[in-house]
């Protein structure tokens, strides 16, 4: 009887080490597998009839519903395994899938999607000049000749109207202050830096100053 109770435990814990030892394996063997089928996929999304680069265009993986955006200039990269699909889409082009091929046995992969251009078609819209018939018709009576667009715009470039139209204007405290700083630096360019010159020291300036009074220029009208 110790005999047989010995065998049995013997038996039983073989069993359990084998089963243990197969789980085991079989664990690390689908870790190794996951692990090898991993690819890092990294490209470059280019137009079809230029070759240019298409900025932030979606790559979008449908097997494990995960995506990214291509950056300015139309490079994406994003992990894939083999065998999964993936959807490029942007504005202006069509979508368009590519599948991972399952023969890859590196974990780096670089590629260059092309996706070609979607035109898209509006209804005819007609665009007229003037509102209606009627003001066209009377326009054209009316239309002078000789008064053409040179003319008008000679005529609306003048002094006289510029002069108007700024008189309307109202003042503006952004513009005041970049004329008086314009003003400011047209004076210390011309002047090379140097503190602007005082005419109550100047000698010219008074001479000019007393013939001008000797000469009655001063005289008040």
């Amino acid at each position: 009887m110790r005999y047989l109770t010995l065998i049995f435990s013997l038996v039983v814990g073989l069993t359990v080490w084998g089963q243990t030892e197969s789980d085991t394996t079989q664990t690390e063997s689908t870790a190794k597998d996951s692990t090898e089928h991993l690819v890092q996929l990294s490209g470059i999304v280019v137009s079809w009839d230029s070759l240019e680069n298409i900025a932030y265009a979606a790559v979008y993986n449908k097997t494990t519903d995960r995506g990214v955006i291509s950056d300015y200039y139309g490079y994406f990269s994003m992990v894939s395994r083999p065998g999964d699909t993936l959807l490029f889409s942007v504005y202006g082009f069509k979508t368009s899938a590519y599948i991972v091929p399952d023969t890859l046995k590196m974990e780096n992969y670089n590629m260059i999607h092309i996706m070609h251009p979607d035109t898209l078609e509006f209804e005819q819209v007609d665009i007229y000049p003037w509102p209606s018939r009627e003001d066209f018709a009377r326009a054209f009576v009316e239309m002078d000749p000789y008064d053409d667009a040179l003319k008008k715009a000679q005529r609306q470039l003048s002094g006289e109207a510029l002069a108007f139209v700024a008189a309307k204007l109202p003042t503006d405290a952004g513009l005041s202050y970049n004329i008086e700083q314009q003003a400011q630096q047209t004076r210390l360019y011309r002047d090379m830096g140097m503190a602007q010159p005082n005419n109550l020291l100047n000698p010219v300036a008074w001479s000019n100053f007393i013939k001008a009074w000797k000469a009655g220029e001063l005289q008040r009208e």
